[in-house]
């Protein structure tokens, strides 16, 4: 160490005796590399990649998707009726597969002419039964629609119903809820609103539930990685469609979007709009935080350009050597904000110092060096240790970060010792008047070394009854949680995430035949953890031959009705005739039946009065509202009744592609059991499932493995750091329990910021447990300078420069890692919370505890005349000379 602390002494010396070559130097470096960086700069957004592909789990997920290819954007549409769902879904369907630019295929589950005629088959038998009962009672009122397909037609048939109540063959209140759906629908119409009725919730005889008024499209989007939205595009193209159509004004219709691509594109979107900011909060609020520790702006401004020049040498470098960012190799910014300025604090504190005991700026920069040279290499050393510590992972993301973090610190290091003097000796600071230290922390000084012993076992005390809260430290594995909730992709997600499309909770097993799937279907459906267990099997529907006779004797009434012609379309005075006897009528039945079918009576009849008496238009927009829906619901039923035993060869085509490949493998899919959002939920469905199969992959078992890949990948970076750490201390400082004496306040801070983090119910996700190994790198920085001050001797170590140092270093650190705490993305937020938790952590470790635990130096400094407690003056310095 000492032909380095030779080395870095000259280094200074050199740049402050020929300030001006290296400032254009450090400037020019600075404006290639900016340069280099505004023009080669990308972020590689694809997910995919931040864990390595060669992993068992991962290579099941890339066959399993390679042989039932995963559609990267879920378009939900929703409408206030069954027949607007359909027709908005339709139409929509049609315009997004002309745009093969956009979109690679454009697919519609559940549609097309097999599901027109066999729909019915896939309804519970209870329901069909009784609603082809309800429809062969009413085959009288199917013959007049079918007959006079007008808003004519539909008052006649409503005027045969309320016929039924005069003539006893039907209550009134039965009618309650056909005239309530009328009152509604013209209603809507004289209110100038989209009005349609829904034929098809009349026939059910309640409202559909939420789950039946949406539609979904799965689309798959040509991506763009290059872009930090990659499906940007794709999306843009989807709601312009959308609006082109006029969806929501033709239909009332509503077009939502949910999958991968949307939701990673809105985390990326809340990404970007906060790493600018996050950037600029780190520089404002570390320009601060300089201040207050160097209270100079001369001085600020030599950290700042050497801090400056960094970064923009190192984002070059990192494009040199990965050719683009990832979503976690970007954290480096706020990193190298945080961590590349405590080199140049600590080199200017200590210069600081030494100004105020020598007023030339010359010799205060080559014994600042010399203090420093030892520390801050070794620091140095030591952070880039930790970080490189991340490459041998399996975790590409997090290994991409180490490679460029690592190669920063270097980089921040000869910086500091190379552009902050120079700039010193070109901006000239003055002299310091006061000491620079925290004098005020000597009774507190005092207080720990009188009551070491007590410090000490108090504080391991503390640390080990608080072990036990380590085992209910829990960890999120879920991404979706890691997003912003109130992104619309997110919510969507959230709606719908029961439904087996949205594939977002599921496990998947390829077997090689259908026999075998339904055995191993068979096996999980039996799993308590286990909602069913679905194959190409489970699409044919129960019940067929009861279902078919069902509809066949509804067919047998009905489809004579439904084949006839068609009268002419009625003039507008024949329906006015109609609407204005069907209002006399119901004002007669109303009278004389009290309740709420007389109450629903009563209204309709006032609105049809107001039909008849308003102009053709308002009519005209009246019969839009019952007519088209009317005729699409007869041509269903015509359909329905022409309905079939489905079989699997029958099958349509697209379908069973999604459940069986041509060489005869076949698909099981497997749906949880309990809240899919509950980590614990899911984490025991997958441990099952791979326990029974573990061939088994899918998002489900995806999200637990790459938890498990994460949280390993962590634990070997932080055991090669540590390793690699004090074999690096060991080597430098020559004593194994000088090294322990570096190491054990590390450990002490780790584990106490995790008991914080289960006391607070901070829960450990994919984004904040990277703060845990950096803890390590920033950690050991702190504890090296104060380990290598006792060893020369120094005591009242908390009155000194270097703690003052260590404490601002810590805040700048902190301010850095605690701008992304205010980030809408909760990734990032939990991430910077988490990182400024474990520095404060780590800060009090070293600056409270270290000094405490290493006790009385082995040789002590005697004090000389003019110093107090290891300060120096300029009394000393003096007789130094």
């Amino acid at each position: 160490m000492q032909m380095v602390r030779s080395v870095v002494i000259r280094v200074v010396e050199l740049c402050a005796r020929y300030p001006w070559p290296v400032f254009i130097l450090g400037a020019l470096l600075a404006a290639s590399a900016a340069a280099y960086d505004v023009t080669r700069f990308s972020i590689n957004t694809d997910t995919e990649n931040l864990i390595a592909r060669d992993l068992p789990w991962r290579q099941r997920q890339t066959d399993f998707e390679k042989a039932f290819p995963q559609m990267g954007i879920l378009v939900v549409v929703t409408a206030p009726t069954l027949e607007q769902v359909a027709q908005a879904t339709d139409v929509l369907q049609v315009e997004l597969a002309k745009h093969t630019d956009l979109f690679e295929s454009v697919l519609r589950p559940e549609s097309g002419t097999f599901f027109q005629q066999n729909g019915l088959l896939f309804e519970p038998l209870e329901n069909v039964t009784e609603s082809m009962a309800s429809l062969s009672k009413a085959d009288v009122l199917v013959d007049t629609l079918a007959g006079d397909p007008s808003l004519r037609g539909v008052l006649t048939a409503l005027d045969l119903a309320v016929g039924g109540v005069e003539r006893g063959q039907v209550k009134l209140n039965q009618l309650e809820w056909p005239l309530l759906l009328s009152g509604r629908a013209l209603s809507d119409v004289l209110a100038g609103k989209l009005a349609v009725f829904s034929w098809q919730a009349l026939v059910q005889g309640a409202p559909p539930p939420v789950t039946q008024l949406r539609r979904f499209i799965e689309v798959q989007p040509v991506l763009e990685f290059s872009a930090l939205q990659p499906g940007r595009k794709a999306t843009d193209g989807i709601r312009r469609a959308a609006a082109d159509l006029k969806l929501n004004e033709m239909f009332g219709a509503t077009v939502q979007l949910t999958g991968t691509v949307p939701m990673n594109d809105d985390q990326f979107s809340v990404i970007q709009e906060s790493a600018s900011r996050d950037t600029l909060s780190a520089l404002f609020g570390t320009l601060i935080i300089l201040w207050m520790a160097l209270r100079s702006w001369k001085i600020v401004l030599a950290v700042t350009f050497g801090v400056l020049v960094g970064l923009a040498a190192t984002t070059a470098l990192g494009l040199v050597l990965l050719g683009s960012f990832n979503l976690l190799s970007i954290a480096f910014f706020v990193l190298f904000v945080g961590l590349g300025v405590d080199f140049g604090i600590q080199l200017s504190v200590r210069y600081r110092s030494e100004r105020h005991l020598h007023d030339d700026l010359h010799e205060a920069l080559r014994r600042a060096a010399s203090e420093v040279a030892t520390p801050l290499t070794l620091a140095a050393a030591a952070t880039a240790v930790a970080f490189f510590s991340f490459l041998p992972t399996s975790y590409k993301g997090l290994s991409e970060l180490g490679l460029i973090a690592g190669c920063g610190m270097l980089i921040a290091f000869l910086c500091s010792i190379t552009l902050v003097p120079a700039v010193l000796a070109l901006l000239s600071p003055p002299g310091e008047v006061m000491p620079v230290g925290f004098a005020r922390l000597a009774p507190l000084d005092d207080f720990l070394q009188r009551h070491r012993a007590v410090v000490i076992a108090g504080t391991f005390l503390m640390v080990i009854a608080g072990a036990p809260l380590l085992f209910r430290l829990p960890f999120d594995f879920n991404p979706i949680d890691l997003q912003n909730p109130n992104a619309p992709s997110v919510v969507t997600y959230r709606e719908i995430q029961d439904n087996p499309l949205t594939g977002g909770s599921d496990a998947e097993v390829v077997t090689k035949s259908i026999a075998d799937a339904e055995s191993v279907a068979k096996r999980l459906a039996a799993l308590p953890q286990v909602l069913r267990a679905l194959t190409l099997n489970s699409l044919i529907p129960d019940d067929q031959e009861q279902k078919i006779a069902a509809i066949r004797a509804a067919g047998s009434t009905l489809r004579k009705s439904l084949d006839e012609k068609r009268d002419p379309a009625p003039a507008d005075a024949d329906t006015i005739d109609a609407i204005r006897a069907t209002a006399a009528n119901l004002t007669k039945v109303s009278s004389a039946s009290p309740g709420r079918g007389a109450d629903a009576a009563r209204n309709l009849s006032s609105l049809l009065t107001r039909l008849a008496q308003s102009d053709m238009g308002i009519r005209q927009k009246a019969e839009r509202a019952f007519v088209p829906s009317l005729i699409d619901g007869l041509d269903h039923l015509r359909d329905s009744l022409g309905a079939a035993p489905v079989t699997l060869e029958n099958l349509p085509t697209s379908l069973v592609r999604n459940w069986l490949l041509p060489d005869g493998r076949a698909r099981v899919q497997i749906m949880p059991k309990g809240d899919a959002n509950d980590a614990a939920v899911l984490r025991a469905f997958a441990t099952s499932v791979l326990s029974t199969e573990p061939s088994a992959t899918g998002p489900a078992i995806s999200l637990y493995e790459s938890g498990r890949t994460v949280i390993r990948a962590f634990a070997e970076a932080g055991a090669i750091a540590l390793a690699a750490i004090a074999l690096l201390l060991f080597i430098a400082l020559k004593r194994a329990m000088d090294v322990l004496l570096t190491l054990i306040p590390l450990l002490l801070a780790g584990l106490v910021t995790l008991e914080i983090c289960s006391i607070t119910n901070t829960v450990l996700n994919f984004a904040n447990i990277i703060a845990l190994p950096l803890l390590l790198g920033v950690g050991v920085a702190f504890k090296i300078y104060f380990i290598l001050a006792w060893r020369e001797g120094r005591t009242h170590l908390l009155e000194t420069a270097l703690t003052r140092a260590v404490v601002f270093s810590a805040l700048t650190n902190a301010v850095a890692f605690g701008s992304m705490w205010s980030s809408k993305d909760p990734g990032l937020s939990s991430m910077g919370r988490m990182m400024a938790l474990a520095l404060v952590c780590t800060m009090a470790a070293a600056v409270l505890f270290q000094p405490v635990l290493m006790g009385r130096p082995r040789q002590i400094i005697a004090p000389k005349p003019g110093t107090r407690f290891g300060i120096e003056t300029a009394e000393q310095t003096a007789e130094d000379r």
